[in-house]
């Protein structure tokens, strides 16, 4: 009901294929749960949503913001309806007039506002207060976005970097511990030879668990 998928009924687990017009919900982007946990309390937030991707999919943690940066301006709802509030684009546009604020806001928000079609929780949306939702962007790569679609096309083209980070984060939870500047020769052998699996994840699994790093960690043991 959520997704608006038509004919599933119970509370049973089943394969579900999704017609042309729900494209927008396929994998991870599409999930209403992430785009939840990835907004404010009662509103989207773009830069939360950008921050969370690049650190998710591509393993880069964006600076954190200089003491000194405004609080960002909630948007004040007219009540008599005589003037239209920003829209979050707009908003975030006004919050980033310093050079110092764009500076690190262009490299991550151009995907957050891709997501700005899912609503607080991850319900789908075209309208934005009243005015037609601009998920249009530039990412740090020249990449031209308009959406989620297009975001999740251009992510294709780091496929590696992904396998890379996800290996990582296997190994951490599997090791219980941060991983080191010593284990990354490790991580990278196992994602390289995970590629003869198309990159399966059963292939990274078997890949950490046969590891020496593995099989020594006595924390693990």
């Amino acid at each position: 009901k959520h997704y608006g998928i038509p004919n599933i009924y119970g509370p049973q687990f089943r394969r579900v294929t999704l017609p042309a017009e729900l494209d927008m919900r396929r994998g991870l982007l599409g999930k209403g749960a992430l785009m939840t946990v990835t907004s404010a309390a009662a509103r989207t937030s773009p830069v939360t949503r950008g921050k969370w991707f690049l650190a998710t999919f591509l393993g880069v943690e964006p600076q954190q913001p200089p003491p000194d940066v405004p609080a960002f301006k909630e948007r004040v709802v007219d009540s008599t309806g005589n003037t239209k509030p920003p829209t979050m684009k707009q908003s975030l546009e006004m919050h980033r007039i310093s050079p110092t604020c764009a500076s690190c806001h262009q490299i991550f928000e151009p995907m957050g506002i891709a997501l700005e079609n899912f609503d607080a929780v991850g319900a789908w949306r075209t309208l934005d207060e009243g005015v037609p939702i601009d998920a249009t962007g530039v990412l740090p790569d020249g990449t031209k976005v308009d959406g989620v679609v297009t975001l999740r096309t251009a992510l294709l083209k780091y496929s590696e970097q992904f396998v890379h980070v996800v290996s990582e984060k296997l190994m951490t939870y599997a090791l219980g511990r941060g991983i080191e500047y010593q284990d990354m020769p490790m991580v990278r052998s196992i994602s390289r030879d995970a590629a003869a699996n198309k990159y399966r994840f059963s292939s990274l699994v078997m890949g950490i668990v046969k590891s020496d790093l593995f099989q020594m960690n006595q924390k693990a043991a």
